[in-house]
């Protein structure tokens, strides 16, 4: 049984859009690129180089792919993660037949939930989702995410794609590992935890 682990940037306001770069992703007027670069660190580059050393494929959304694809294979090998990605086999999801250039790659079509659940089913390594935004909401309303790896950041940028969008359906998680690091960005480690529980103080 393979999980789907979700690796992502968000604000302290949820928006994970364009986090390493102006031109990233400027959809919907987007001036905020390149939002996370001011808090990266040793203690940062440390503990992302620790979530890539562990065994995983990829399981990105066209769009990271292209972006993907159109970089890593052509950086050093000795600077993380390329070896890793390079090596991981990467299933792309899309609905329309896209040019697959990037070594290991393999495209996931047609009715793509009962896809992943089947991919989800065989053995391998942890399915790590990066960027992907479009794709992670697919992810979110059919329960497929087994844990959240997210990197909070101390700021807000007020407009932006979110991690939890419309039609996120109710779940708990529970909190398996936190660190924060010197420059105030939480790593928050997530699995996820069954139904909502509710209550009351009174």
């Amino acid at each position: 049984m393979r999980k789907i682990v979700v690796l992502t940037f968000i604000s302290l306001d949820g928006v994970m859009q364009a986090p390493g770069g102006p031109e990233e992703d400027t959809s919907s007027d987007f001036q905020y690129g390149g939002w996370t670069v001011p808090y990266s660190d040793e203690f940062f580059g440390n503990e992302m180089g620790k979530q890539m050393s562990m065994p995983f494929d990829l399981l990105l959304g066209r769009k990271t792919y292209d972006i993907f694809a159109g970089y890593w294979p052509k950086q050093d090998p000795s600077v993380q993660p390329t070896v890793p990605f390079n090596k991981a086999t990467k299933y792309v999801v899309s609905h329309h037949q896209p040019e697959l250039t990037w070594e290991n790659s393999v495209l996931i079509g047609g009715d793509v939930v009962a896809s992943l659940k089947e991919l989800k089913r065989q053995d391998g390594p942890m399915l790590q989702v990066h960027g992907s935004g479009d794709f992670i909401q697919t992810l979110l309303k059919n329960d497929l995410v087994d844990e959240l790896w997210l990197k909070i950041f101390p700021v807000t940028l007020g407009k932006g794609k979110r991690l939890f969008a419309e039609g996120t359906m109710p779940a708990a998680f529970e909190l398996i590992e936190t660190q924060t690091s010197p420059t105030g960005v939480i790593f928050a480690n997530y699995k996820r935890a069954g139904e909502v529980k509710t209550g009351s103080f009174v």
